[in-house]
């Protein structure tokens, strides 16, 4: 990586009129923002359909695209919509994510758009070239079949063809309607970094379609899940409740299934993030019938042949290791023998530890350096919650030396990009000094997350030549 810098926003969290962010005009215009203001890199969440809690770290599948982030705009340009129907679909506010009507009334306007499609021939080419989409498509209108039921109580096991045909347009103008932003982000330095959630959900189309892949009972049912132990975050530990891996099996076949995962990812991004990074080495595995993480144990990851075959299939594509946690020695040695970069992040250097690697006179050079994740409070929000010897801790570490600490938030940005990280990434709600009513997600609890979103008004109070010049002045372009 050269040294440089990026910003982390969501595609949901886009500004526009149709009830979330999407690949429409407003994604281009954020882009001439990053351009603008000197970032090279725009940071984004999974692309994978959504669970019935908006996470995009429980979908459906690891390798379909999300339905709700399709642009309608361009679908009524094309004569799929009616001007009637895109009018129903304008949103009601413009400060979140109407998830409630998305779920209500998004997928059947796109599954009439598909009814008018004249030409399907660059829709099958399209599956011809992606069979786990197929999978997916065929996944998804038998499970409307069943009734909703998870895939081992089905009993129908032919999908409807409409069914089908409907999943299959949406996929396809969900990839081409991402390329064409990608292309334009490419044109003007922006480069794409994606997310990979290093486990799939069981209620998917991975785990119907690759059963042996996964620790399963005979009768299908998860064995042991994953999760993580009591931590920062949550006193009981995450209860995730994927289904874990069958490594050896994975093994067998030269891990053909993640290869192709990544190699999918790296079409729609010029870098990935592998999150839960550190189960590559060893994971947290909980008994399906446990009531809280705590019940479960280590047990060893595949190591360093599978990150190997990873980076293989990566090329010269940046593959970033999200190594936050509970990080032992093992875990460095894996980081330093795969030599990809790891994460640090600031809201993480000051809970104690005077030689914490969080810290910003800590990091290497081979490292993404964050002021916080999506799963982290806002950096206002986070100061806010400080005792107040940690926050002039906090003040004095980053040189501020006026009274009112509220007005720190530029020294903490330039205390960033001033560090030895090859790459610094901000989230968006950071650059406005935005609360933590801003929040994205808070790990552990189950509703009232991922619905954030800016207005274009709100983008704009940013000053892109002033941010512009902190890169240039701290090497950054």
């Amino acid at each position: 990586m050269k040294r440089s810098s990026g910003v982390l926003m969501h595609i949901s969290s886009l500004w526009g009129n149709y009830g979330i962010g999407s690949f429409g005009d407003e994604a281009k215009e954020f882009i001439d923002f990053l351009a603008a203001a000197g970032y090279s890199f725009w940071q984004v969440l999974p692309f994978c359909m959504p669970d019935e809690f908006w996470s995009p770290y429980q979908s459906y599948s690891a390798f379909a695209g999300n339905p709700y982030l399709i642009d309608l705009p361009r679908l009524y340009r094309d004569g799929l919509l009616t001007d009637s129907e895109l009018k129903d679909a304008e949103q009601q506010s413009p400060y979140a994510c109407e998830f409630a009507r998305l779920e209500k009334e998004r997928l059947p306007l796109l599954f009439r758009a598909a009814e008018r499609v004249q030409n399907r021939a660059p829709i099958q080419a399209f599956l011809d070239e992606n069979p786990e989409i197929e999978k997916f498509c065929r996944y998804m209108a038998l499970r409307e079949q069943n009734g909703g039921k998870v895939w081992c109580d089905w009993t129908v096991s032919e999908p409807d063809e409409r069914l089908f045909d409907g999943w299959a347009f949406i996929q396809y103008t969900f990839f081409a309607q991402w390329e064409e932003i990608k292309r334009y982000a490419n044109d003007r330095g922006v480069q794409l970094i994606g997310d990979i959630p290093i486990y799939v959900s069981y209620n998917s189309a991975d785990v119907w379609a690759n059963r042996e892949l996964f620790e399963l009972t005979p009768d299908g049912k998860p064995k042991n899940v994953a999760g993580v132990p009591p931590d920062y975050f949550c006193a009981d530990g995450q209860l995730w409740g994927n289904p874990l891996y069958r490594w050896d099996r994975m093994k067998a076949d030269g891990y053909d299934w993640w290869v192709r995962r990544i190699r999918t990812m790296l079409r729609l991004f010029d870098g990935v993030r592998i999150d839960h990074f550190r189960a590559l080495d060893s994971y947290w595995s909980v008994p399906a019938d446990a009531e809280t993480a705590r019940e479960g144990k280590w047990v060893k990851g595949p190591g360093y042949p599978f990150v190997k075959k990873l980076k293989e299939a990566a090329g010269d594509k940046l593959l970033i290791a999200e190594d936050l946690g509970d990080i032992t020695p093992s875990v460095h040695e894996l980081m330093k023998r795969a030599a990809l970069p790891g994460m640090r992040v600031f809201q993480f250097a000051f809970l104690g530890d005077p030689a914490s690697p969080h810290l910003p006179h800590n990091y290497p050079e081979n490292c993404v350096a964050y002021t916080g994740t999506h799963d982290n409070n806002t950096l206002l929000g986070f100061m806010w919650e400080q005792k107040e010897h940690t926050r002039r801790r906090i003040l004095r570490y980053c040189r501020y030396a006026g009274d009112d600490w509220n007005r720190s938030y530029d020294s903490i940005l330039a205390t960033m990009l001033a560090s030895h990280a090859a790459l610094v990434v901000f989230p968006i709600q950071d650059l406005l000094h935005y609360g933590s009513d801003c929040r994205l997600n808070t790990p552990g609890r189950a509703t009232g997350n991922w619905s954030w979103r800016i207005t274009k008004e709100q983008l704009l109070t940013l000053d892109s030549r002033a941010l512009r010049d902190g890169n240039q002045l701290y090497g950054r372009i």
